[in-house]
Parts: C-alpha cells; sequence; structure tokens
C-alpha cells in the first residue's frame, strides 16, 4: 500500500499574510472628558480652567492615548480643547479629539503610515480577517488604498479560505 502525502497547498501558494493586529498600539486608551471642567455642567470659565491646568497632575496620563471629548451638551471653545492638548502632550503618546474610535483610527493609521510596502511589491497579500482585538474597519480600508499599487493581488480573511479583493491587470 502507497503512503499518501499530505500537500499543504497553502504553504506552498506564495501567498503573504499580513495581519493588522500586529500594529495594535498596547497603550491604554482613555477619554478625558471636559465636562468635569464645566461650572454647573454648563459653562467653562477660562479662569477655573487655566488653573485647573496649572494644578492638575497630568502624570497619569504617561504614556497612555487619549481621546478628548465633552459628552455634555454645552458650548466648549475651541480653544480649551487645544490647551488640554498642549497639557497632555508632553505625558501621553496619542491625543485626539474625539471618541475612543477616533482614537483607534488615528493609531492604526499611523502604524499603517510606517509600513514599507515596496515590501509588497509583486506579492498576493492577505490581509487577515480574524484578530483578537477590535481592528477598525478603517484599518482595512486604508490598507487596501496603500496595499494597491503595490501588490499583484489582495485577498481578505485566511490563506486557507480568502475573498478575492483585486488583482492587478496584465500589462
Amino acid at each position: 500500500m502507497e503512503e499518501e502525502l499530505i500537500i499543504n497547498r497553502v504553504s506552498k501558494s506564495g501567498l503573504v499574510t499580513l495581519d493588522l493586529e500586529d500594529f495594535y498600539h498596547k497603550g491604554d486608551r482613555v477619554v478625558y472628558d471636559i465636562k468635569d471642567n464645566l461650572y454647573m455642567g454648563l459653562i467653562l470659565r477660562e479662569k477655573d480652567f487655566r488653573e485647573f491646568l496649572k494644578t492638575h497632575d497630568w502624570s497619569f496620563y504617561t504614556n497612555k492615548n487619549v481621546a478628548i471629548t465633552c459628552t455634555e451638551e454645552a458650548i466648549i471653545p475651541t480653544w480649551a480643547y487645544m490647551l488640554l492638548a498642549i497639557h497632555l502632550e508632553p505625558y501621553a503618546n496619542m491625543v485626539v479629539y474625539g471618541t475612543l474610535e477616533d482614537l483607534e483610527t488615528k493609531l492604526y493609521n499611523d502604524a499603517i503610515a510606517n509600513i514599507d510596502f515596496k515590501e509588497y511589491i509583486g506579492a498576493k497579500v492577505v490581509v487577515k480577517g480574524c484578530s483578537k482585538v477590535d481592528v477598525p474597519t478603517s484599518a482595512y480600508v486604508e490598507i487596501s488604498r496603500r496595499l494597491k499599487p503595490y501588490a499583484q493581488s489582495i485577498m481578505f480573511g485566511e490563506p486557507c479560505s480568502t475573498v478575492p479583493l483585486y488583482k492587478k491587470p496584465k500589462a
């Protein structure tokens, strides 16, 4: 009886897997809600706010990723967010205006911007679909956009089960 050989076609296919989870920034994510600085929950008083900024212990934000927002229905002057960013910048890894989702998008966009896409010239790339962390859809859109000029083909999923997205036309 002849011995049957199992051939792993995936490993021989030349597919390159790109896992966006590898670009996840491991730092803590926190929200700074300016509502805590509002007088009577309604208005931001400049003098009080500036005093708070001088006396607050900003070291809590060391190496954290911070989304600054206001969850109260109050009119917050733009300069207040700017002052917060200036005070957070020496401590925080990243500061954005918006939600935690906005923060995650910015972290991923920055990580993707640092990829050397030349290593994907002519490659058959599978952008991995499953991960242990929540990768924003915006990151998948950005990686697709950035890969297209370089890759021979782009697929989504796992190497054993992919959804074809793009194939470079033959010259």
